[in-house]
């Protein structure tokens, strides 16, 4: 535990600096493109069930999530042109590197839900909530074109709770049950080789 912990403030403060000018020109073309800020903070259930405040670049015109939680395609009429490719690159995420350093996050966990669908976990799929969420687990990379697989569900909706969340969980009580730090590297570099592909 201490040295993922380690591990985890060492690359996201790393990260952080590397990345500035990456963060610095994002927020101006998010800031170009659209009216609103530069983030967008929702909040997520984190270990042992506690609420948190997520951090994200802003990818959807202002208000855009009181429509939907769910995000259907890359052509959601409510993504911004900038949008569209932070997404696709997943670069939106990259503001998630503050939340591992102020230990709401790890780098490789479960990927946090909204309340909304953790109250419909049944206690078995509870116990996912043991442990630090991620900005990256195996789900991400078996779910990684999520947001196409729900454009194309006659009830998008249906399909994320009754497929995608039980499926997605699964993966997550069998990385509980069974990781180290070899196994998180390995879900790190599977991570950045499918975003290289993409």
């Amino acid at each position: 535990m201490i040295l993922k912990r380690a591990f985890d403030v060492c690359f996201a403060l790393t990260g952080i600096v590397l990345l500035m000018p990456v963060f610095i020109l994002i927020a101006l073309l998010i800031r170009i493109d659209s009216r609103g800020g530069v983030f967008y903070i929702q909040r997520r259930v984190g270990r042992n069930g506690i609420d948190f405040n997520l951090f994200k670049f802003r990818t959807m015109y202002v208000h855009a999530d009181r429509i939907g939680l769910l995000t259907i395609g890359y052509h959601d009429y409510r993504i911004t042109p900038t949008g569209y490719w932070l997404r696709k690159y997943k670069l939106d995420e990259l503001p998630q590197l503050f939340n591992i350093l102020i230990g709401h996050m790890s780098f490789v966990g479960p990927r946090p839900e909204v309340r909304k669908y953790v109250e419909m976990y049944t206690a078995h799929q509870q116990r996912v909530l043991s442990i630090k969420p991620g900005i990256t687990d195996r789900a991400s990379i078996l779910y990684f074109n999520e947001n196409e697989i729900l454009a194309g569900a006659e009830d998008p909706e249906k399909l994320y709770i009754n497929e995608i969340i039980p499926s997605k969980i699964q993966q997550n009580l069998d990385y509980i049950d069974k990781h180290d730090m070899w196994v998180d590297i390995k879900i790190i570099c599977q991570t950045l080789k499918r975003l290289i592909s993409k």
